[in-house]
């Protein structure tokens, strides 16, 4: 299986789903625990929940394989994105909920297997994603880069109470114009019946990190999204249509945001 699934689109905005995969190959699944050959940390649905981004005509790149046979938002040596908090890793070795992922130690990745999955998995990834954003640049003048994520809304491990229902994550400012994030916070702000946050527990990743060069004319957004917003949390992890109908309006106001933020830049390059 390929470690991604590619739809080219015409505008410049490309949308990456690093951890909806749900493939495990069966000689790492081998030695997952039952549990853990249940991925309950991918980020669900997410092709289904960004349903209307073709139309927008925005590029997607998405994930195959799961987080668990390597995270494709971590640095390709393990530094951490939170240092001194607590966090998951390259290769995970446990879950959200602390608990192990590999039925014993021995069965955990050495140095090697770590290596391997990195050629195989990580890099092909991380090479579309830098080939379809250098393409989008050379076309419009700017690339828009939008890294999908969700989460269970209740996590002890990584925050305390419940997070809010949109989390944007510019890195602190430094991976996409300032007030162009300023004015997706104001649209998410907008949204009834839902919370919204700009770089708090979740500032953005290694992808929003590494690729977000606003000097440069990439600019790149994270959105955390609670995954209470658009599906069941706990298995079977169903689809909830009615639940996502309600937030996918705000999803798609802040894509033409985005959007309308690069035909600006775009034009006045």
């Amino acid at each position: 299986m390929p470690s991604f699934i590619f739809h080219q689109g015409h505008a410049p905005l490309l949308i990456s789903m690093p951890h909806t995969g749900t493939h495990v190959p069966g000689d790492i699944a081998a030695k997952l625990t039952p549990e853990g050959r249940e991925v309950h940390d991918t980020d669900w649905h997410m092709p289904a929940l960004y349903d209307f981004a073709k139309a927008l005509g925005a590029s997607i790149l998405v994930a195959t394989h799961s987080r668990y046979v390597i995270d494709l938002n971590r640095s390709p040596d393990g530094a951490s994105l939170y240092p001194g908090q607590s966090v998951t890793g390259l290769c995970p070795v446990d879950g959200f909920d602390s608990k192990p992922l590999y039925a014993s130690k021995a069965d955990e990745p050495d140095d090697a297997e770590i290596a391997r999955r990195r050629e195989l998995y990580w890099h092909p990834y991380h090479a579309q994603l830098r080939a379809e954003l250098d393409r989008i640049k050379r076309l419009h003048g700017v690339a828009m880069l939008w890294d999908a994520h969700s989460i269970r809304s209740v996590l002890p491990r990584f925050f305390e109470g419940k997070l809010p229902d949109m989390n944007l994550g510019t890195a602190d400012g430094k991976s996409c114009d300032a007030a162009l994030a300023r004015q997706l916070l104001d649209i998410a702000q907008q949204s009834p019946g839902h919370t919204s946050v700009l770089n708090g527990r979740f500032k953005g990743g290694y992808i929003t990190r590494n690729y977000g060069q606003p000097e440069q004319g990439f600019h790149a957004v994270q959105l955390e999204m609670t995954q209470s917003s658009y599906m069941q949390e706990q298995m079977p992890f169903d689809y909830l249509p009615a639940t996502a109908a309600r937030i996918q309006p705000t999803m798609q106001r802040l894509l033409q945001a985005v959007l309308a933020f690069a035909q600006r830049q775009g034009s006045a390059a």
